[in-house]
């Protein structure tokens, strides 16, 4: 390997946002290198996104197999080989992030395996992965380098029993009893995993309302039914220390005036991620984060040194793998010269629990605070010939629209194949549409999506089916 390469793009970070900004890069022209110290694909393809939608969606066979008798289709005793459960999850992983090393191979984008860190502004040493150092001189740099899990003050992760998500993916059995801190999008998701598995999960959040992330009214209704599939979720519970005594872990937690503690063989701890820009050399290039940690950039992911743009986890907008993989575009876009702005009007996101969860554009509750003039169309699933098929009806579907303009504001869905359904909203969001749009337009029978049709029908008082 060379001792110094040149790039017109060097990409810090083989996450989402990097991977494609650097595959945005070579499709405008411009010779690309990535530099990785650990995971092509970063947290999402090896130890987040992908990884727990394995494990959910096999999970969620098994419920549904175990519910076959309500079709009329019986079943004999349901056995969970977790080996082979946790081989094809692996299995899973292995092909996509071989995937994205093969588009750089194919594409002429140099992967460098290390930790690379700022020396001057263009210039990047890596400590290579197999040993040695390289120099990478580059025009522009693009820094994608993801997110940390955080632990509240005074728990400690030991990898063991206190455990990150990450841990929490690649147990080798399953846990008697699990305890998950956190009511968000991560500690629901697994924690549903485990409850699946025959784990007894007790969900432990501070704030008063679980996904507290979301509209208000999609938190209540994923408390209460996940609560029905034997997630004991506990409201108001701030954990006040973990400690490992006798082979398990002790929890303590307040719960109103009342302190309690519980045991458990694994407790997944999940209230968080910060920026991971450690040992990056920022101070070599006279880039500062801001007060939380996050790096300032405009809105075309430039940051206050002129040839370095950021991406993704460690700037501050949401925490996802689509918005990350957006930005990457723009970032690269900019840097070969186009007028690329990133829009967040329309970013949806997804608890992809069972019933998923998916919300776009402003809470109920959010817009009221601002005054804004709503209103609101809601829909259930129990008015849905498709998901009564299915026998699938928990949930609902509501959409926010302007009183005054119909304009779409925001729309929030719990129930069957919510992730995929919310982009009807997504999609017209990012058109500036109206809830008119959606009502007039003509859904296939009988489909989940009309849903979505009948909740912007009832926005003017004209759902047909409730």
């Amino acid at each position: 390997m060379a001792e110094e390469i040149s790039v017109d793009v060097a990409v810090i970070g083989a996450g989402p946002g990097g991977y494609v900004a650097a595959l945005r890069a070579e499709q405008l022209g411009l010779k690309a290198a990535v530099i990785e110290k650990e995971f092509v694909g970063g947290t999402c393809l090896n130890i987040g996104c992908i990884p727990s939608k394995a494990l959910l969606d096999a999970t969620h066979l098994l419920s549904r197999i175990r519910g076959a008798d309500a079709f009329g289709i019986k079943v004999g005793e349901v056995e969970v080989d977790f080996t082979r459960l946790q081989a094809h999850k692996s299995r899973v992983v292995s092909i996509l992030t071989r995937g994205v090393a093969g588009l750089f191979r194919k594409k002429g984008i140099e992967l460098v395996e290390g930790m690379g860190r700022f020396v001057e502004p263009g210039v990047l040493h890596v400590d290579l992965t197999a040993g040695g150092t390289q120099t990478v001189r580059a025009n522009s740099v693009i820094i994608a380098t993801g997110s940390l899990p955080i632990a509240p003050p005074g728990i400690e992760f030991d990898g063991e029993r206190v455990i990150t998500s990450r841990e929490a993916l690649d147990l080798e059995e399953i846990p008697t009893r699990f305890i998950v801190v956190g009511a968000g999008y991560i500690g629901l998701e697994l924690g549903s995993v485990y409850a699946r598995l025959g784990s007894r999960v007790v969900v432990l959040e501070m704030m008063d309302m679980a996904l507290p992330e979301m509209d208000a009214e999609l938190g209540e209704a994923a408390a209460d039914l996940l609560g029905r599939q034997g997630l004991d979720i506990r409201l108001g519970s701030k954990v006040t220390s973990i400690d490992l005594e006798e082979g398990e872990a002790v929890v303590r937690y307040e719960q109103g005036d009342e302190e309690r503690m519980l045991s458990a063989d694994r407790v997944l701890v999940s209230v968080g991620r910060r920026p991971f820009l450690d040992g990056l050399g920022l101070e070599a290039v006279g880039l500062e984060p801001g007060p939380r940690g996050f790096l300032n950039v405009d809105d075309g992911m430039r940051t206050a040194v002129d040839n370095i743009y950021a991406v993704g986890d460690v700037v501050a907008t949401p925490m996802l793998a689509h918005v990350a993989m957006d930005e990457g575009v723009v970032a690269a876009e900019r840097i070969a010269g186009q007028a690329s702005v990133m829009d967040y009007h329309a970013i949806p996101s997804v608890a992809y629990t069972h019933p998923e969860l998916a919300s776009v554009g402003l809470k109920e509750e959010e817009a009221r605070e601002r005054g804004l003039n709503i209103r609101v169309g809601k829909f259930p699933f129990r008015g849905n010939g498709r998901a009564r098929a299915m026998n699938d009806v928990e949930g609902w579907v509501k959409i926010i629209a302007d009183a005054e303009t119909d304009a779409l504001i925001g729309a929030h869905c719990i129930g069957p194949d919510a992730g995929h359904l919310i982009h009807e909203v997504v999609v017209a969001m990012g058109y500036r549409g109206y809830a008119e749009d959606l009502a007039l337009t003509v859904h296939a029978h009988p489909t989940l999506s009309e849903a979505f049709k009948e909740a912007a029908l009832a926005v003017d008082g004209r759902a047909l089916h409730i």
